[in-house]
């Protein structure tokens, strides 16, 4: 099985190329105001020209949007797939799947299995799932701040979607997240970033490296 990887939170020429090059099979661009990685919908909408139809699929990350904001990525950045990171309902992600006319991946928040239970409700409804670790209490964002979960409680399930690994990853623990998992998916934002929001270009070439070698 060949694992795939997604890096998530771009938002330079510099590493979106990076990203490209060294092999992502998606590239995820954050659109959430109190996220360090947030960016405008007409910014993505540039960055991700150079590597439209090139093969990579481009994600559009939300938590919670309204239709205002579907219907702005749609006009600009025109994303392959959009990502709902908040409580988004089953009814919620049907509609948005309806609205962007694409597919979406449901992220949940895992600190047991029951969390990972939650995603059989959208299992004709989302076009894959992202499995992140529970953000502390408090905690102003719902992904991307570094946390994991226990890896293992994603070895031998089985969905109707594919589904990516999340959560405190990076060039140093990937191989043993895919191991402990078997996700053929895995999403990393935090792991490849030399401080908040800001992605280090070698940083992304080892963790695709390290994914290729998983």
């Amino acid at each position: 099985m060949t694992t795939k990887a997604k890096i998530c939170g771009l938002s330079t020429p510099e590493t979106v190329k990076t990203a490209f090059d060294g092999g992502a099979a998606y590239l995820g661009f954050v659109f959430f105001a109190r996220s360090p990685r947030n960016v405008e919908p007409e910014t993505a909408a540039r960055l991700v020209e150079p590597v439209r139809g090139r093969g990579v699929q481009t994600v559009a990350v939300t938590v919670d949007p309204d239709d205002a904001l579907i219907d702005r990525l749609m006009a600009t950045m025109r994303p392959d797939l959009i990502q709902v990171h908040g409580k988004e309902t089953p009814s919620r992600v049907r509609e948005i799947a309806q609205r962007s006319g694409v597919g979406v991946i449901k992220a949940f928040s895992v600190s047991s299995s029951a969390d990972v239970d939650q995603a059989k409700a959208y299992e004709t409804l989302a076009e894959q799932f992202l499995f992140d670790a529970r953000p502390v209490e408090g905690s102003a964002l719902p992904g991307g701040t570094g946390a994991r979960f226990d890896w293992s409680l994603l070895q031998g399930r089985r969905f109707s979607r594919p589904h990516f690994l999340a959560g405190g990853l990076d060039p140093w623990n990937v191989g043993a997240a895919v191991a402990a998992s078997g996700a053929p998916l895995v999403d990393v934002s935090s792991g490849v970033e030399r401080g908040p929001g800001l992605k280090d270009p070698a940083l992304i070439t080892a963790f695709l490296d390290a994914v290729k070698r998983a």
